[in-house]
């Protein structure tokens, strides 16, 4: 159930996510000293296996030294074979006594066992080492004795009756081994806890140096004036900065161009609007001074009310030229793209421009597919239906103002027999465009030269923003040959050629 009043909770599904504004300077941060954070912990465990590595080196070599001391020893007592083993233990046992120096911090230990297996001298309850091939090379190892852990230094002493020999172990506890490998830890890890917040504070320092720049940019930014739209000076930026400074300079540039061209268009159109309003005030103040001389008759209060209707017609058109070209102009209308059936919007617009046409007293034809149900889709495409219709409406329009009574416009839409293109054609009979001015009659309130038509000078440039919106190309020819046999007026020939795909 929802909540009272209809309201849904904050977080909700459904409800907009607010993405979190990111610092780049804490962003940048973290990318620096996480892996340093990281590694930290992996220096320490390396250190440690150093050190334990470090402080076995010295103890292993002085054990390896009194295990081959005690071997050599067997192996004087192994050549009278007929001495007593009372003998030979006690022997042994005053050698490795000799040979063990009292130590506070750990223990010792010491076995001799014979070719058999059997105790020689020493502690009998130290390990035998297991599935070791016998060999007089001397080995190490780690065991367990007493519930102690001690480092076992071992090898089989050469015997003149048994091959394997005689094995020989001295065993020590790791007191020393472990104070050792400490000492090495805290002589290397107690400096990093210095080093690492030194560490810290240095990268610290050092973003807070190299995003400088960045506020003096933003700085700068935020003292100019709204109407400052000059380039910003690349110069002084950082080389990772400056392409980002080029593209705002390079919008702040087409941002100029764009104003220019608006202010350079609301002039125009204020100046357009002056003759039209002017002379509905002319008229106005015409019909009013002869009504208070009581010198009006109907014929000339009839003619003066014409021409006020002549004046508000003008700048009604001129209006709705306006707001077609702000239509045009509009990009996220022009982004709503659906299918448009281009010849469905020519008949219809050729329909509603008889009237006008018949007053005028000029031919108006439609040329291309005839089908009213959909069937002739190869003259669809995607794009936007208003502006498509405010397109062709011009077009008529404009040959309609240009052409001369008796003559003929044709209205044309042509398919691309591959599919690619349709074709809008308007083909007139008037005085046509000379090749100089083509270009330019698609400027805002252009005028071609040597004309007296009454018009705005908005809709070629209507045509162009439109055809631009949906990626069309618009040319201008002649209709007919300005020289040779055929005589008259060469006539104007528009063609805009729509893809049919056009991109969103």
């Amino acid at each position: 159930m929802s909540p009272p009043g209809g309201q849904r909770p904050a977080g909700s599904v459904g409800a907009p996510i607010q993405r979190e504004q990111r610092s780049l300077f804490g962003e940048i941060l973290d990318w620096m000293l996480a892996p340093l954070l990281l590694l930290w912990p992996m220096s320490v465990a390396l250190t440690w296996l150093v050190a334990q590595n470090i402080a076995n080196r010295p103890y292993d070599r002085e054990l390896g030294e009194l295990v081959r001391a005690v071997a050599r020893q067997a192996q004087v007592e192994a050549a009278t074979p007929t001495r007593p083993q009372a003998l030979v233990r006690r022997s042994l046992e005053q050698t490795a006594t000799q040979l063990l120096r009292p130590d506070d911090n750990d223990s010792l230990f010491f076995q001799v066992l014979g070719t058999r297996g059997e105790l020689v001298a020493g502690d009998a309850d130290l390990p035998v080492p297991l599935h070791v091939q016998p060999s007089p090379e001397l080995r190490f190892r780690d065991d367990v004795i007493r519930d102690e852990p001690v480092r076992v230094a071992y090898l089989w002493a050469p015997h003149d009756l048994a091959p394997e020999g005689t094995l020989v172990q001295m065993a020590e506890t790791l007191d020393k081994r472990s104070r050792l490998a400490t000492e090495i830890i805290k002589g290397v890890i107690l400096p990093q806890f210095v080093i690492l917040p030194l560490a810290v504070l240095l990268v610290w320092l050092a973003l807070a140096r190299g995003i400088r720049p960045l506020a003096e940019l933003q700085q700068r930014i935020r003292r100019r004036e709204s109407t400052d739209l000059s380039p910003i000076e690349e110069r002084h930026v950082p080389e990772e900065v400056a392409p980002l400074v080029g593209a705002i300079n390079d919008l702040l540039t087409r941002l100029d161009q764009s104003i220019a061209t608006q202010r350079h268009f609301l002039a125009d159109a204020a100046h357009q609007l002056k003759t039209p309003l002017a002379g509905l005030r002319m008229q106005a103040e015409l019909a009013e001074r002869e009504i208070d001389s009581g010198h009006g008759d109907p014929r000339s209060m009839k003619h003066t009310l014409q021409q006020i209707a002549l004046s508000s017609q003008r700048a009604a058109h001129m209006v709705n030229q306006l707001l077609a070209m702000a239509r045009a102009e509009d990009r996220e209308q022009a982004i709503s793209r659906q299918d448009v059936d281009l010849a469905g919007i020519t008949r219809e617009t050729v329909r509603d421009f008889v009237p006008k046409a018949m007053d005028k007293r000029i031919d108006l034809g439609y040329e291309g597919p005839q089908s009213e149900g959909g069937a002739d889709l190869v003259a669809h495409l995607m794009g936007q239906p208003v502006l498509v219709r405010e397109l062709v409406r011009n077009l008529v329009d404009n040959a309609l103002q240009y052409t001369p009574a008796g003559g003929t416009v044709t209205a044309r839409v042509t398919p691309d027999p591959f599919g690619q293109v349709v074709v809008l054609q308007v083909e007139d009979t008037g005085p046509g465009i000379a090749p100089a001015e083509r270009e330019l009659v698609f400027q805002p309130f252009y005028r071609a030269l040597g004309t007296n038509v009454d018009g705005s000078g908005l809709g070629l440039a209507i045509v162009a923003e439109i055809a631009r919106a949906h990626d069309a190309e618009v040319t201008i020819t002649d209709a007919h040959p300005r020289s040779g046999a055929t005589a008259g007026a060469p006539g104007a020939l528009i063609t805009v050629r729509f893809r049919i795909q056009a991109p969103l």
